[in-house]
């Protein structure tokens, strides 16, 4: 979940690594430091909490040199401190390691380094890697940090410097994502795209077991027994200024706002002519692989969960294929029974979420068919599935997901559609009117956001208000797990959701007067039900907002609050829905005093376990 910049060129380094690492502070802002060489010596500078600490410390004493790294950390292994912080060296300061991941048998080295006599300065699993590299070093870099990672266990990405050798930066990977920028007389390291994008769009991307030696003029690569590889380079087509906020205070209500656009994108690019629905060259299975398809598997994390919770309905309802939902960190530990042909789709917004990656690989070990659906081109979880769906959403750095989770919902709607076609459980006549309502959404989401100051009304009525619950039926059961989950990690009140037809079977009993309740009821199959528990709400005086269709005169005297939607095709609501949903989270967590972007204790990309 950390992030790792590295550059070695003519340019400023402090400059170079604080831009690097403001575009990764997403991946985590407990602390951060940054390290460079200069004249023979390791300049280290370092500070626990956010990146602004780090960039005052360096606008008093800068670094020099034209090499460096830098650290912006998720702590796992010791509390956040200074001395915690990375980078992190060996007993002589001459070798600085960042690292991103976990060193899973960390304590056994560390007890090991301590009896040959190191002298360790910090709690973290990362030091034992420094002190590894020293204790292997043969006078050549390359070489001992290959040796090193032999004795490691984990999922781990690295980059090492060195003083012995001042002209190289030293990377690799196993389990956690790194990759390599090449620019003209000079060359650059990252654990995501965006640290990147000032300065290239060409990247090389490592797989497990591999070793980059980053020098100013070339890069070489080997693979784990020190053989040189040849890699591919890869043009990356995000612009640097879609990772500006521009005129909006937070990522988030940027990303909320350019919804309508990633839709519209989606829809230029996968309906073609004939309403025929094409995901592109990366989706590489033929009709012929899923005309038999019996069953499908979702797992994902999170809000991908969600999304594929609402794919569920839409599989089953469109395509009638059996589907089940699972979260990925349950999946990979479970020996669930496949009969028939299955295929298992991976859900994630980065293509590298740790539990998602590991439930695609033990579908793999059981020779499954993988679908993953991501918005990172090249991500790891792209690279392994047999089969991808490409979001093109563009780079999404609120933490707390918003245009990516409206992209997935609407790929899994094309996905049903599309399978529909091939198990005949749709006409083409059925199958085009469908579309065309999917042309409409961008137009609608504009006409929701139109309305977000009356979003912000309610918020402003609610913002003191705790333990909200959200509920939902159908296919809006999803959206109200969503709802709940938006507002508790970015404002941290507690949230709740539940299917409103089991509110009597236990939840109603934490209904008191004034209890505040999120009520998602659009026209929908099971529109008449959500009255009825709305209903059971209200004679227990509860607060109730509803989230319902324009036009619907009944809902309005049954809650506090209403928020309308357009109307739509059912199996297009919970896009429509997610919207509101989105903001009502992100009002209340502003009128709160949050840090909306980068909530406590949460990183975008889970890249540990």
């Amino acid at each position: 979940m950390c992030g790792i910049i590295g550059y070695i060129g003519d340019k400023d380094i402090n400059s170079v690594l604080m831009a690097g690492l403001w575009r990764l502070e997403y991946r985590g802002y407990d602390s951060s430091g940054v390290a460079s060489i200069s004249n023979g010596d390791l300049e280290i500078r370092k500070i626990k909490g956010r990146l602004m600490n780090l960039q005052e410390i360096l606008s008093e004493k800068p670094l020099t040199g034209n090499l460096g790294i830098g650290h912006t950390r998720w702590a796992t292994h010791g509390e956040p401190s200074e001395k915690n912080a990375h980078p992190q060296v060996d007993c002589k300061s001459s070798i600085a390691v960042v690292h991103n991941g976990i060193i899973e048998n960390y304590y056994y080295l560390r007890e090991e380094l301590i009896k040959r006599r190191h002298f360790f300065n910090s709690n973290t699993d990362t030091e034992v890697i420094a002190h590894l590299i020293e204790e292997n070093y043969e006078g050549n870099l390359k070489d001992s940090v290959l040796k090193t990672v032999s004795f490691l266990e984990g999922s781990y990405a690295i980059a090492v410097i060195s003083v012995r050798e001042p002209d190289k930066i030293v990377v690799y990977r196993s389990g956690a994502p790194m990759i390599v920028g090449l620019g003209k007389k000079e060359n650059l390291v990252a654990s995501d795209i965006p640290a990147l994008l000032d300065h290239t769009r060409n990247i090389i991307v490592l797989e497990d077991g591999e070793l980059a030696v980053v020098r100013k003029d070339e890069v070489d690569f080997y693979n784990k027994k020190g053989e040189k590889i040849v890699k591919e380079k890869r043009k990356i087509m995000w612009k640097a200024e879609s990772l500006e906020k521009g005129e909006f205070p937070h990522y988030m209500l940027k990303e909320i706002h350019e919804q309508p656009d990633v839709i519209k994108r989606n829809i230029d690019c996968r309906i073609k002519g004939n309403n025929e629905i094409c995901f592109g060259e990366s989706f590489r299975f033929l009709p012929k692989d899923l005309v038999n398809l019996s069953n499908i598997i979702i797992q994902a994390c999170g809000t991908s969960w969600h999304a594929g919770y609402v794919g569920k309905y839409l599989f089953e309802e469109l395509a009638r294929i059996r589907t089940e939902i699972d979260i990925s960190s349950e999946f990979r530990y479970r020996n669930p029974i496949m009969d028939g042909e299955p295929l298992v789709i991976a859900i994630s917004q980065s293509g590298e979420t740790a539990d998602t990656l590991a439930g695609l690989r033990e579908a793999k070990a059981k020779f499954l068919r993988i679908l993953s659906i991501v918005n990172v081109y090249g991500s790891t979880i792209a690279r392994e599935s047999d089969s991808t769906i490409y979001l093109n959403a563009g780079p999404e750095i609120g933490v707390a997901s918003t245009k990516a989770y409206t992209a997935q919902l609407l790929q899994l709607y094309f996905l049903s559609l599309y399978l529909s076609k091939l198990k005949w459980t749709l006409t083409d006549s059925e199958i085009a009117k469908k579309l065309e309502e999917v042309k409409e959404l961008p137009k609608k989401i504009r006409k929701i956001l139109k309305n977000k100051d009356k979003i912000k009304e309610i918020a402003e009525k609610f913002r003191d208000a705790r333990d909200f619950m959200f509920i939902g039926r159908g296919i809006n059961y999803p959206s109200a797990l969503e709802g709940a989950l938006k507002l508790k990690e970015i404002s941290y009140i507690h949230a709740t959701g539940y299917p409103a037809g089991e509110m009597k079977h236990g939840p109603i009993a934490l209904i008191t007067e004034g209890s505040p309740v999120v009520a998602i009821a659009p026209k929908s199959s099971v529109y008449d039900k959500m009255l009825n528990n709305i209903e059971e709400l209200r004679s227990r005086k509860a607060r109730i907002i509803i989230i319902g269709t324009e036009g619907d005169k009944v809902i309005k005297d049954l809650g506090e609050e209403v928020v309308y939607i357009p109307p739509c095709e059912e199996g297009l609501s919970p896009i429509l829905v997610a919207v509101p949903l989105q903001l009502f989270a992100y009002y209340i967590a502003v009128l709160n005093g949050r840090d909306v972007d980068r909530p406590r204790n949460l990183a975008k990309s889970v890249t540990v376990e």
